[in-house]
């Protein structure tokens, strides 16, 4: 184990030197096949020579590709942007920048129906090729991004031709349904809805509702392109937005995963797994980034790492979505993130100077590296779970208890749904709101759910994989949710949120098969495998919590705590009756993933 996953990467990607000092910029339409104008930055080393050739990394986003602020742009460097400082640092590295502006989107003309339509896919596709031939170019594409910008960098490679050489995606979703919309089968409800009204304002050339209060007095708008002196053509494009239909409103519809999210389009159309074929046609080397703390993102990179044959590297941390803030639960409030953004730049550029090179080290393994929240340990493996992983099940006990050995009496504990009971908004599924993650003692929240506590533990104890809730459970509602959270308790009583899973009742069949590898609970989420959960019968309920790595200190207690609603994120289940649980604890335990 090494503490820096700089230097745990060292040995593939060694370090670049910067070698330019300015950059150029250059803006304008690119017009497609169809006639639509998509708006592109070419972002050059200042001072090329003319028969240099450079790598190019292409950003494409639903969020504006550079902005139009109130101060003069910066002299010689690349102009403001979510990104601006990585393309600042990959530029002065000999690292091309290719930016654009979605079609139906910041400056571009067109519409956008729904994300990644084949029309927008279609779009980087040509918008890769224009790049490949031009006379800075070595031909070699590579593709990067945040978020929804994450999962179009992976498609690229799927629709744009064997140019496409390298991805690095950060903080981004395999299955759009399970990761960010339904997570569970339950309604995200916040964060579309936030996330929705967020596009419709940029798609009106109005900052984003997410934006810092500082980035909303600076950012007045997308940047246009040159010669759009007086923002008429601006004007234009973002006339032809106003046919993009309302992504909450589509959403709102949609319960089952084969539910039209629009007429003849359901979520399932624009998901990266569905690519599968093509990306490993590509051949492409894959780099995935995600976070123990953000959303599903964990579970995105473990899903493309064991279902993608392409070479990959992939990495687990624990961080907010942007990479800003170290969401340890465990760490000094303060921490630096590990790795500091600057680290990340820096593995960014060595990965994009080594493998978009004119003649790169080939590789075909694969890499997953993850940190071990408790511990500051970043850890390797070729495999997930690791080899060193073993299943233990902890069972419920009478009088509220948590044991490693199942109890001789059985018997059963009501419940009656809280629908106050919160993770607040500084949860995981907030954090894709440019928000930190920071559950806080959950003492309080605590004493709204069925919680189940351990003795203190007498030795460390470490979970690296996917824990599974099995819950013996009844239920007067034939719909509903149910929430587990895995937590830990110090000896002051402060209680950590270390992990979370959530189900819809009606989703509790199991599925035989699912399209892509599922590490917890195989389900499809479709309307044929849904039933009504029996009334007033204890059925087994298995659920997965999401992956993890934690050391757990001697001393600390770990508890389970069960709710049916999580009041400030999530749709309520049912819309109307309030449900009450029995939990029948001889019935229930909890297998955890115990490394070593």
């Amino acid at each position: 184990m090494r503490e820096s996953l700089l230097d745990l990467l060292s040995d593939d990607l060694p370090p670049v030197l910067p070698r330019y000092k300015g950059v150029v910029v250059q803006s304008f339409y690119l017009p497609m096949s169809d006639g639509v104008r998509v708006a592109v930055d070419v972002l050059l080393p200042l001072n090329r020579k003319d028969e240099e050739r450079l790598p190019t990394v292409m950003a494409m986003t639903r969020y504006w590709r550079s902005f139009k602020i109130r101060f003069q742009d910066r002299p010689n460097r690349a102009p403001v942007s979510a990104n601006v400082e990585l393309w600042d640092y990959l530029i002065m590295r000999g690292i091309a920048v290719v930016a654009v502006d979605a079609r139906g989107s910041g400056a571009s003309f067109g519409h956008h129906p729904y994300p990644w339509s084949p029309l927008e896919l279609s779009d980087y596709a040509e918008v890769a090729a224009w790049a490949a031939q031009q006379p800075w170019s070595n031909g070699k594409i590579g593709s990067t991004g945040y978020s929804y910008e994450g999962s179009t960098a992976q498609f690229l490679p799927a629709v744009a031709g064997l140019e496409v050489k390298a991805i690095l995606s950060q903080q981004m979703e395999f299955d759009p349904y399970t990761d960010v919309a339904l997570p569970g089968g339950i309604f995200n409800e916040a964060f579309i809805r936030v996330w929705s009204d967020s596009n419709y304002r940029q798609d009106n050339n109005k900052p984003a509702t997410f934006f810092p209060f500082v980035a909303k007095l600076v950012v007045t708008g997308v940047r246009p392109v040159d010669g759009d002196k007086d923002g008429a053509v601006l004007r234009q494009a973002i006339a032809a937005h106003a046919e993009n239909p309302s992504v909450y409103k589509a959403m709102s519809g949609v319960t089952y995963r084969d539910d039209q999210y629009l007429p003849g389009v359901t979520v399932d159309d624009f998901a990266v797994y569905r690519r599968r074929e093509q990306i490993e046609a590509s051949g492409a080397l894959l780099f995935n980034w995600g976070s123990w703390r953000d959303g599903t993102t964990a579970e995105s990179v473990l899903s493309r790492f064991n279902t993608l044959s392409n070479p990959q590297v992939a990495v687990i941390g624990a961080s907010n979505h942007i990479g800003a803030q170290n969401a340890d639960p465990f760490a000094a409030r303060g921490t630096k993130p590990s790795p500091t953004l600057a680290e990340q730049r820096e593995i960014q550029a060595r990965y994009f100077a080594r493998f978009l090179a004119d003649q790169p080290a080939p590789t075909s393994r694969k890499r997953l590296l993850y940190y071990t929240m408790g511990s500051g340990q970043w850890r390797e493996t070729e495999v997930w779970p690791p080899r060193d992983v073993h299943s233990k099940n902890w069972y419920l006990q009478p009088g509220r208890g948590l044991a490693e050995s199942a109890s001789a009496s059985g018997g059963t504990d009501h419940y009656t749904v809280d629908f106050t009971a919160t993770t607040g908004k500084k949860n995981r599924w907030y954090t894709a709101l440019v928000n930190p993650v920071d559950y806080g003692n959950r003492a309080r929240e605590d004493a709204k759910l069925l919680t189940y506590t351990s003795a203190p533990l007498t030795a460390d104890l470490t979970l690296t994989g996917q824990p599974i809730m099995e819950l013996a459970l009844a239920s007067t509602h034939p719909d509903g949710a149910v929430y587990v959270y895995l937590e830990a308790v110090d000896e002051r009583g402060k209680v950590y949120h270390l992990t979370d899973g959530q189900l819809r009742l009606i989703f509790r069949p199991i599925a035989a098969e699912t399209p892509y590898w599922v590490g917890g609970v195989p389900r499809n989420f479709t309307r044929a495998e849904a039933e009504p959960f029996p009334l007033g019968e204890v059925v087994p309920v298995r659920i997965d919590l999401r992956p993890l790595s934690v050391l757990i200190r001697a001393g600390m207690r770990l508890r389970l705590a069960v709710a049916g609603h999580d009041a400030e994120t999530f749709a309520r289940l049912p819309a109307e009756g309030t449900p009450t649980l029995t939990v029948d604890y001889g019935r229930s335990w909890l297998e955890l993933p115990v490394q070593g």
